[in-house]
């Protein structure tokens, strides 16, 4: 089967149970008045052939930005009503079975109430200023000079086609009053060119660390202008980490602060981008302990290999919308948190400060976060 042919039979029958499965579910109840019925199959069908065209339009080579605000809110919904009409119907089948007179009628009626409520609570989750989440990290190697090194983490902004300005301000006064000593984006900034989403960054400019603020690529920069928004982020004040590393001192002993481009980036054409752990630490002695920067968590392999102390990751959202996370731990080898890889790796993953597509967190709360750095003694 032709590639072109095999992703066009793979796209509708996505569709097909994204949409059939709740229509089933809701609409075809035997209570449903006939009307009702029809007018409800109308609307589905409409649903469906409406957003595989938004999201087209809105995250193609077109960059609609109407197109892709109405697709990623129709698409978050339709996952979020497919997966309640999922369980849904496992209700149906244990009322059925029990005997129960009107079983599509009562889960249709709680499937659709649970939606509304869920929907509403994930639309002012993912566009509330997100909770600081706070953690010491024990790190052996870390001389007594940085011991208590505050660390703060953003990471999956995403700004794009919603135009969250006043909100990424609120996320700069946040990071500001932690007082930190360094301050990191790990990746995936903006969906979008630097000339459609100057605005929404231009808060950034104002962040404040006592040490260093740093910055890497994710896949997102790569669908759009990586090397762009690097120049762009140096320009804010900011220093890109692009396979290469600083040094952060403090009292006398020094900590290196590495960060290497998100894998997508080998496929880019872009001369120079890919990760290149490496080159990331080139120069950098043996007996200096080394926090690297890497978009994606399953980047942690190679860490580990080369006995990084800390690795700070986004990408996952903590799956941002339920059940999502099931699909999202299919790639990658945490969802959320600090965990340990190897002898001496740690990896600390963010369920990121902002949202991708769809403006819904649901039971995945989004976070800026606060490393206190240890050395344990």
């Amino acid at each position: 089967m032709p590639r072109i042919l095999f992703r066009v039979v793979t796209l509708i029958a996505v569709l097909a149970l994204l949409f059939g499965v709740p229509w089933w579910t809701i609409v075809g109840s035997p209570e449903l008045p006939a009307a009702l019925e029809v007018l409800g199959t109308i609307v589905f069908a409409a649903a469906a052939v409406a957003v595989p065209v938004c999201m087209v339009l809105g995250h193609g080579p077109w960059q609609r930005d109407l197109a892709a605000k109405i697709g990623d809110l129709s698409l978050g919904l339709i996952w979020l009503l497919f997966s309640l009409s999922v369980l849904g119907n496992v209700l149906r089948l244990v009322l059925a079975v029990s005997g129960v007179d009107s079983a599509a009628g009562i889960v249709s009626g709680v499937v659709l109430v649970t939606f509304a409520a869920l929907a509403v609570y994930g639309m002012a989750e993912a566009r509330r200023v997100p909770r600081l989440k706070e953690l010491d990290v024990v790190i052996p190697r870390l001389g007594a000079g940085l011991d208590g090194l505050r660390f703060a983490i953003i990471t999956d902004t995403h700004f794009g086609p919603l135009n969250r300005t006043k909100w990424s301000e609120k996320v700069v006064e946040v990071v500001n009053e932690l007082d930190a000593d360094v301050v990191a984006h790990a990746g995936d900034l903006a969906d979008g060119s630097v000339a459609k989403r100057r605005e929404q960054v231009a808060p950034l400019g104002k962040v404040r660390a006592k040490l260093g603020k740093f910055y890497i690529t994710g896949n997102h920069e790569y669908f759009g202008e990586a090397q762009a928004w690097l120049d762009h982020m140096r320009d804010l004040g900011w220093e890109p980490l692009h396979n290469r590393h600083m040094p952060v001192r403090r009292g006398g002993d020094t900590l290196v602060f590495a960060g290497i481009d998100d894998p997508t980036g080998a496929a880019s054409g872009l001369p120079g981008h890919g990760p290149d752990l490496p080159a990331a630490l080139d120069g950098v002695a043996e007996s200096t302990p080394v926090v690297l920067l890497a978009h994606q968590p399953k980047q942690v392999k190679q860490a580990a290999e080369a006995g990084i102390d800390l690795q700070i990751s986004g990408h996952t959202h903590g799956g941002q919308i339920w059940p999502f996370h099931l699909l999202v731990r299919l790639d990658q080898p945490v969802l959320a948190g600090l965990s340990r890889h190897g002898e001496r790796t740690q990896l600390y993953t963010s369920r990121g400060t902002g949202f991708w597509g769809p403006p819904l967190r649901v039971f995945a709360p989004s976070e800026i976060t606060l490393l206190t750095l240890r050395n344990g003694k």
